[in-house]
């Protein structure tokens, strides 16, 4: 799925990455725990959260994340949003929340990171 089928699908408004709107995502995960993202295979991969802080992009940058989704309308601070912009991973937030981001992606064929579905 292109990174700009995902904004559509979760009314997602798009805080960097406008110049990756065809990048393809086909897997996703959800944590507020960033060690679970290291845990798993998450390598360009969709990851939701509601964790705002640098840590988020920190571990998205080590892990590889694909794109960063912010569930429940959250905006993370500035020095967030130019964190993630220095190294071009895409964010993004929606109105959703986690459970209901997760079911929209899944439904049109994201899997989990593992590859199941």
């Amino acid at each position: 799925m292109k990174l700009k089928e995902i904004i559509e699908l979760l009314d997602g408004n798009l805080l960097t990455g406008k110049d990756q709107l065809d990048k393809s995502l086909n897997t996703g995960g959800a944590s507020d725990l960033m060690s679970d993202i290291l845990a798993g295979l998450s390598e360009k991969c969709v990851l939701l959260t509601g964790l705002t802080t640098v840590q988020t992009v920190r571990t998205a940058i080590i892990a590889g994340v694909g794109a960063i989704v912010f569930v429940r309308g959250k905006i993370p601070p500035t020095e967030v949003i130019d964190q993630a912009r220095a190294n071009e991973i895409p964010l993004l937030s929606t109105p959703y929340s986690m459970f209901v981001s997760c079911g929209r992606l899944y439904s049109k064929g994201i899997t989990g990171l593992d590859g199941a579905q």
